[in-house]
């Protein structure tokens, strides 16, 4: 099998320029985890109806992101808990652009997730709190929430590869090499081998990206970096929402391991 970078290397670019023209206004969102030799096939079969972002000639990017809550979790909790509406705050670092933001994201009852942002400085990055604009911005998109109590909790580091098929309808991110570091007991833990993959697609259109997904039997499995970076770093945390998500992927990652020990085994 040839390695991703080769798959990629073939694939026709788009610019970022032209990656923000994409919109799709009744969009639907779906996340699959799969393993890292699950989506070099996958590539090897969508490459041609796909164009891959490049920016400044790298085709994967990094990103490291700060999570925020309050002191006692309450951002967390309610995603435990299953409320319909919830709410994220982090500050992202788009590593090769040299960019960060502070982004606010909405999920309504309607299962509509809506983001807001604002570009901001290196030292937001390091302290939420050390930016008025900031300070602004955060205030009036969580009106509910006291901004001074918000407490560092998670920050998240990953490798990223961006898609969007030629007729520009969708968008799908696959996210590698996910890891986590636990800002308050400093545990820190990843779920490589395993790739995150979010699609997001017109709601009017078929996916071709979503049907070979499912010809290799990857199925969906609704994920939070966030909420799954909290549980696996933090066991004293109420997670029995996510029980069943970390199981999944700990089959998953058994299953690789499978794979690899039977294809050795076969000389292949």
């Amino acid at each position: 099998m040839k390695p991703l970078d080769d798959i990629l290397n073939v694939m026709e670019p788009i610019s970022l320029d032209d990656m923000s023209a994409v919109k799709m206004m009744n969009r639907i969102d779906t996340k699959y985890v799969a393993d890292d030799l699950t989506v070099n096939k996958l590539f090897e079969l969508i490459k041609d109806e796909y164009y891959v972002q490049e920016i400044d000639g790298k085709r994967i990017s990094a990103y490291d992101s700060v999570y925020y809550d309050t002191a006692d979790n309450h951002m967390y909790i309610i995603h435990q808990d299953k409320k319909l509406k919830r709410d994220k705050l982090r500050v992202r670092n788009y590593v090769d652009t040299g960019t960060y933001f502070c982004e606010v994201k909405h999920k309504n009852n309607h299962g509509r997730t809506k983001k807001k942002r604002i570009e901001v400085g290196e030292g937001v990055f390091a302290d939420l709190k050390s930016d008025a604009a900031t300070r602004e911005f955060v205030e009036n998109q969580l009106p509910t929430y006291d901004f001074d109590g918000f407490v560092k909790k998670l920050s998240t580091a990953f490798e990223r590869v961006t898609v969007v098929n030629k007729g520009k309808t969708e968008r799908i991110t696959i996210d590698f090499n996910v890891r986590f570091h636990n800002f308050e007991n400093g545990n820190e833990c990843g779920i490589a081998p395993l790739v995150i993959i979010e699609l997001k697609r017109d709601g009017q259109c078929e996916s071709f990206f979503q049907k070979t997904l499912f010809d290799l039997r990857v199925k969906p499995l609704s994920i939070s970096k966030y909420c799954i970076g909290r549980a696996l770093t933090d066991k004293t945390l109420k997670q029995n929402r996510f029980k069943k998500k970390i199981i999944k992927l700990e089959k998953l990652k058994k299953l690789r391991e499978y794979a690899i020990t039977s294809n050795d085994a076969a000389g292949v």
